[in-house]
């Protein structure tokens, strides 16, 4: 098992990630001391993993919220049917909310915990790639909005991160495929070296081989750590976080939530913000086509809704980035080392969204 811890004085968190750890009772009970437990899962993961948590808390009042699957769920109506059941079963300020599934469980269960009761305490246990490396880290909790992805939302960090690469052996491959998009984010970012390494070991992480998903996990979670730490809510470094998201958001939205999977929405963002950062002039040639290949190795290369240019800039200017009206974007200088930006030549910007959404 390896450690990281994310730093934030007070609110200072673990992260814990290794193989079968939802076996591990004590490490659970260490984590999760309350008398009352809310356990958050969906129709999909309960199902598989809720049982040995239901074990390893025996002793503890576990009352049971299970959402249905999928981000078109993640909206203040679900979030108020898991605040029901906090208030009818008389949880206190003490309890403590246990969020076992991927991204839409853990943005809604922390975004839950935040409110109820001005904040209780809460631990993630993804069960995704995507959400072992980005979600669960870093305190960003929310739910959707109509007019955008995450509109409604707090910061409010976990008290801890449980990592158990043993559960991705059941998820399905493309929801596999869509996680490995953050993975590759970190690296074209802020780590040219674990770039590299990612298109040596694609292939290894692609078989699910425990010990490069530890590794990539390990990485992931280490770089985001570190932002998270200088940057916790968002004023400046942390935004570079979100590459490829402006332009993923808005696909996601133009598809109601519905047809694109987040991770495969951000892949092909990243996609579109390299190819905007190409056209004016920072990245080169061959770093634009490295990005494609290794996109395309993970399946990540899709086309974007047909939309029409227009409609995508309408979504992307609801995006959490937009300041004074500008869209901020997150543009790369060249693989490792990405900007933020609202000084941008607004017909490539148009350019490149005529190019991929036509």
């Amino acid at each position: 098992m390896k450690t990281l811890q994310v730093s934030l004085a007070e609110r200072s968190y673990p992260i814990f990630i290794g193989e079968k750890l939802l076996a591990d009772a004590e490490l659970l009970r260490a984590h999760v001391p309350a008398r009352q437990v809310l356990l958050i899962s969906n129709t999909t993961v309960a199902p598989l993993y809720a049982q040995l948590l239901k074990k390893a808390f025996a002793g503890c009042e576990l009352v049971e919220a299970i959402i249905p699957d999928g981000e078109q769920h993640k909206n203040i109506a679900t979030a108020s049917r898991v605040w029901d059941v906090l208030v009818a079963n008389r949880f206190s300020r003490d309890a403590m909310i246990v969020a076992l599934g991927g991204g839409v469980v853990g943005d809604l269960a922390g975004f839950a915990a935040a409110c109820y009761q001005r904040g209780i305490d809460f631990v993630q246990i993804p069960t995704t790639l995507l959400a072992d490396v980005d979600s669960s880290v870093g305190g960003k909790t929310a739910v959707n909005h109509p007019g955008g992805k995450n509109l409604v939302g707090s910061f409010h960090q976990p008290r801890a991160v449980i990592i158990d690469v043993s559960l991705l052996v059941s998820l399905p491959e493309r929801e596999y495929r869509a996680g490995l998009a953050e993975v590759i984010k970190y690296g074209l970012i802020c780590d040219a070296e674990f770039f590299s390494w990612l298109e040596a070991s694609m292939p290894r992480l692609l078989a699910r081989e425990a010990s490069a998903l530890i590794e990539a996990i390990h990485r992931s979670c280490a770089l985001k750590a570190g932002i998270v730490s200088r940057d916790e809510r968002e004023t400046g470094e942390r935004a570079l976080l979100n590459f490829g998201h402006t332009f993923g958001h808005a696909i996601e939205a133009v598809t109601g939530y519905t047809e694109w999977l987040h991770g495969e929405a951000v892949g092909t963002g990243m996609l579109i913000a390299a190819s905007l950062s190409h056209r004016l002039g920072m990245l080169s040639d061959a770093d634009l086509k490295r990005i494609g290949a290794v996109l395309a190795a993970a399946g990540l290369d899709r086309q974007p809704p047909q939309c029409g240019a227009a409609r995508a800039l309408e979504y992307m200017r609801v995006d959490k980035k937009v300041k004074s009206g500008r869209v901020r974007l997150i543009l790369l200088e060249q693989i490792g080392r990405a900007i933020i930006s609202a000084d941008y030549a607004d017909a490539a910007l148009d350019a490149t969204l005529l190019q991929y959404f036509g």
